[in-house]
């Protein structure tokens, strides 16, 4: 299993990559820019940011940034493949942030337990 700080890295990673696609798409002013995102601009980038995660991982089981750092995400049942509902309800809890920073003595956060995956290093 992967641990927390290159996973962290990874979603810092994702992150980035949402706020300029939302930068690009919306107009959403990026990270520590002036001015800074107001209202309803910083859930322009949460939902770029959910949409990446639940097609990259839903299909092809890791985002750019687990890409980077070594990571994927597998099921624990069967093949290993995330199915779409894993991949579904893993990002609505990830989205929701407190589940991400909420794991066991295993290091899997209430976002990967639920839904029955494992963030695991490839290399």
């Amino acid at each position: 299993m992967a641990g927390f700080g290159i996973r962290t890295v990874g979603v810092l990673i994702d992150w980035g990559i949402a706020s300029v696609i939302a930068r690009g798409l919306f107009g959403v002013p990026l990270p520590f820019s002036q001015p800074p995102a107001s209202g309803g601009q910083g859930f322009v980038v949460l939902a770029v940011f959910g949409v990446m995660h639940l097609l990259l991982v839903g299909t092809v089981g890791f985002t750019i940034g687990h890409r980077i750092m070594g990571l994927q995400v597998r099921s624990l049942g069967g093949s290993g493949r995330v199915l779409p509902v894993q991949a579904l309800a893993r990002t609505v809890l990830l989205c929701m942030f407190i589940p991400a920073v909420v794991w066991d003595r295993d290091g899997r956060g209430l976002h990967d337990k639920a839904p029955g995956t494992v963030i695991v290093r490839t290399r």
